[in-house]
């Protein structure tokens, strides 16, 4: 049976070694803390990038520009995500959103996605 994934969509607080990152490309974090938990990266098993443009942003650029920009990514656009095993073994899908959250904040936010689980053996 193939492994199951648990929805969290929550915000988490990253740690990167050689801080600060520029904000287009985050690159994968050492650490992150959530709920008050701190857990160490000790592996890397994917990561994707998607910067497709939606809304709004979909329709502030020539069709040229946006297909590198999908490509590429431009600034605020996109998410950068990571399946990262951690310490105790528990693998997560975390996300770096690029879309600033304010004027004032230019810069993403980092989300945790999912938790992959064990298939309920129970079935």
């Amino acid at each position: 049976m193939a492994d199951q994934r648990r929805f969290i969509g929550e915000p988490i607080q990253t740690e990167f070694s050689g801080q600060p990152l520029p904000t287009k490309k985050s690159g994968c974090p050492v650490a992150f803390t959530w709920r008050g938990e701190r857990f160490a990266v000790t592996g890397l098993a994917a990561e994707w990038h998607d910067y497709t443009r939606r809304g709004r942003m979909a329709l502030n650029m020539k069709p040229a520009h946006a297909q590198a920009a999908s490509r590429r990514g431009s600034r605020g656009v996109g998410r950068d995500y990571f399946t990262v095993r951690t310490e105790n073994g528990r693998v997560f899908t975390l996300y770096y959103d690029r879309a600033p959250g304010s004027i004032a904040d230019s810069a993403g936010e980092w989300w945790l996605m999912s938790e992959e689980t064990e298939p309920d053996s129970s079935a």
